[in-house]
């Protein structure tokens, strides 16, 4: 049985031609069955658009819209590999069913790809819906994204940590019961680009033990 992989990006917009390119081939020179991208920024997306930003491999996709020029998640996958099933949408996730073609049950599980609000006042709102996405027991269930958010102090280069959200954001973790799958070779996925930047882990895999 085939091996998934998986490619999850943060694109910071893809309404501009350079930055699709970019996309197109990167996606067109890796080996991944399925991309999982954030902050698309783009409320429409067709399908001769979505087969260019797949590399022509990648030709199928779903799309949760921007709103206005905030956000957007765009999901794209190989059919010849994998069947996607039951699409919801939130306001901050795009969840599917996700099936190897031509395996066993066993490798059928519930993805859920997250980009999670900037904005302190939107913080608890994103932690009840990603909460509402805890599949019934038994299921298996892969949550990724940019979640604008850490769930440890050390995953901040600076001691300015907000612990009581942290701590909401550790316990919405703990009630779903996810567990993070570890960066490997990387500390911090953002960074603010000054001389003396604030580094942060805001992206990231989370599973449960399923």
């Amino acid at each position: 049985e085939q091996n998934l992989a998986i490619l999850c990006w943060n694109v910071r917009c893809l309404n501009c031609p350079d930055r699709q390119s970019v996309v197109h081939e990167t996606i067109a020179a890796s080996s991944c069955h399925l991309v999982c991208i954030q902050e698309s920024k783009l409320q429409t997306i067709d399908s001769h658009v979505a087969a260019y930003l797949g590399g022509y491999r990648l030709k199928n996709f779903t799309h949760r819209p921007a709103d206005g020029t905030r956000g957007g998640i765009l999901l794209l996958w190989d059919d010849s590999v994998v069947t996607i099933s039951s699409v919801q949408y939130g306001t901050y996730f795009l969840s599917a069913t996700v099936a190897l073609n031509n395996a066993s049950d066993a490798k059928t599980f519930k993805l859920t790809t997250v980009y999670g609000p900037t904005r302190s006042i939107h913080k608890d709102d994103f932690f009840l819906e990603l909460t509402s996405q805890k599949p019934p027991n038994g299921t298996k269930w892969l949550v990724n994204g940019d979640f604008n958010q850490i769930y440890r102090a050390r995953d901040k280069n600076r001691a300015n940590v907000d612990h009581s959200r942290l701590v909401r954001f550790r316990n919405t973790l703990a009630n779903c019961r996810l567990k993070e799958i570890h960066l490997q070779n990387q500390k911090f996925t953002w960074s603010n680009e000054r001389s003396n930047p604030t580094l942060c882990k805001l992206a990231g895999f989370f599973c449960n033990d399923n």
